[in-house]
């Protein structure tokens, strides 16, 4: 029986479906290109900007600098103006790098609210062809920043490409989540995260001072992710729509079932079509389900609340503290040139995600999203012991190099590829696209949130910051641990009713609660 099911599974795994996936994660592939690029060449970058705002002098006479392997130096030349216009000209330079970096989250956050709005509307292949645009115009308004105003040019493009990541990474999951067999779906939806680390990682390579990452090459490396833009563009023409979205939505009975052909194979279709068409006459008996009654009607009330907790704890984890502390750690380590071990925790995080790929349909989605944040709370709680006590032991710094290390392995356990797809696997056809905006949204809001706050907690906390996120970590296994459901080879309508079976029975229990008060007894009796 297990052969015969292994047997399937390899012949669901088709030519067609391959391409349809790799085409729709090099979304996120550009999403993680762009979080990373903005932070090597960052000395390189506010050089130019201090150059076109005509504040070159002011800042380099009494203002420190941090560089892109956060050692901070302070160039040695005289001051030319008074200590107000020192402080005017860095506060002016700040915002402008300040919302270099800020304005892709803002740009994610405005247009995930529409990614279920243009999902339905053009299609799944037709809506990633469309927002393509965005991408390309926000790399080559990058690319052309040395020969304008940068600062400007540079906010504008990280703002549009920001508003192409936020609808991309909502209608990728959707995608991908409807083009998957149930037995492959949660190894295909693991493939978002591996596409998010290796575009961080080639950009922090790209970064580098001897290839990308310098005065003359950097507008290269900002706009680079364009290409990737163009290559997707090109091999969405080839992909077949969604067949679910076909089916249900658009009621194209026979074209749906040639989609499944192609993205199936030789496979027996009968199943699956019979489990969309079963999904198709449940949304029909319901009506059009918003953003808003997500959260009013009982029937998707829990699934939305994990769908949100699940975006909360990947964002609030910590794990962009980690890689904003890591070169700085290497560096009180010994380390010779720390900025390569950072990029070590990025190949690192690169390889078990790869590795995760392959646990995430052997061990289910709920017990790794579990393992990954114990593991996380724990190499939290080793990262705040050896910075405390680093000064006292040398020894120590290596305690919190292994702790990195760790940290960014159970990240890719679990709670880094897991949010990124149990979304749309929570969710039936209907509600679907407004779940997947309003996790979009939860999640971009989050990263804005980190990425604003984290320097300024840090700042007041010290080395006892990783203590704040080990607390978070503990709550967020909690909740995974009563709340979260194993979604591994279950159907939509599975994962919907074992919802139904849990609400039913707290309704029950409620209401024996009530019967035994109104008696004069003990809930508990």
């Amino acid at each position: 029986m297990e052969k015969t099911s292994k047997i399937q599974e390899e012949k669901h795994l088709t030519g067609t479906l391959v391409l349809s996936v790799f085409t729709a994660v090099l979304g996120f592939f550009q999403y993680g290109y762009c979080l990373g690029v903005i932070n090597a060449p960052q000395k390189v970058i506010e050089a130019h900007y201090r150059h076109v705002l005509g504040i070159a002098p002011l800042e380099r006479s009494a203002v420190n600098f941090t560089d892109t392997e956060g050692a901070t130096f302070s160039p040695d030349v005289p001051e030319q103006e008074g200590e107000d216009s020192i402080s005017g000209s860095h506060a002016a330079l700040t915002m402008y790098w300040s919302l270099s970096v800020s304005t892709f989250a803002v740009g994610g956050m405005i247009s995930s609210f529409t990614v279920g709005w243009i999902g339905d509307k053009l299609g799944r292949v037709k809506a990633m062809l469309v927002i393509n645009a965005l991408s390309i115009i926000g790399n080559l308004l990058m690319g052309l920043a040395k020969y304008g105003p940068s600062h400007i040019l540079v906010i504008i493009g990280r703002a549009i490409t920001g508003l192409y990541c936020g609808l991309s990474s909502g209608l990728v999951p959707m995608y991908v989540g409807e083009v998957s067999p149930t037995a492959l779906r949660g190894a295909l939806g693991t493939l978002h995260q591996l596409a998010i680390v290796t575009g961080i990682l080639i950009s922090q390579v790209l970064g580098l001072d001897f290839l990308l990452g310098n005065d003359d090459m950097w507008p290269l490396l900002l706009s680079l992710s364009g290409a990737a833009a163009l290559l997707q563009f090109f091999l969405l023409l080839l992909c077949p729509e969604s067949p679910r979205y076909l089916y249900i939505k658009l009621s194209k009975v026979e074209e749906a079932k040639k989609c499944l052909k192609r993205l199936r194979g030789d496979c027996d279709l009968t199943k699956e079509i019979a489990e969309m068409e079963k999904e198709k006459q449940e949304i029909a008996s319901e009506k059009r389900v918003s953003m808003g009654q997500l959260f009013i009607s009982s029937r998707y009330r829990q699934p939305i609340i994990v769908a949100l907790m699940v975006q909360i704890s990947q964002q609030f984890s910590g794990i962009n503290a980690i890689f904003y502390y890591s070169t700085n750690i290497f560096q009180r380590a010994g380390v010779a040139q720390p900025i390569y071990a950072t990029i070590g925790v990025g190949v690192v995080n690169t390889v078990f995600t790869v590795i995760s790929v392959f646990l995430v349909e052997k061990a289910g989605r709920r017990s790794l999203f579990l393992a990954g944040l114990i593991g996380m709370m724990a190499s939290a709680t080793a990262m705040t012991i050896g910075l405390a006590l680093q000064r006292s032991f040398t020894w120590m710094s290596y305690v919190s190099m292994v702790a990195i290390f760790l940290f960014v392995i159970f990240f890719e356990i679990g709670p880094g590829p897991i949010p990124w797809f149990i979304v749309a696997e929570l969710f039936s056809q209907g509600p679907r696209p407004a779940a997947i905006a309003i996790a979009g949204f939860c999640n971009w809001t989050c990263n804005f949130i980190v990425g604003m706050c984290f320097q300024y907690i840090a700042e007041l906390c010290g080395p006892y910051v990783f203590v704040i996120f080990a607390a978070l970590l503990l709550v967020f296994i909690l909740f995974a641990h009563f709340k979260v459901p194993e979604t591994k080879g279950k159907s939509f309508e599975e994962i919907s009713a074992g919802f139904r079976r849990k609400r039913n029975s707290a309704i029950k229990g409620s209401k024996a609660a009530t019967e035994l008060e109104y008696l004069g007894g003990s809930a508990e009796a």
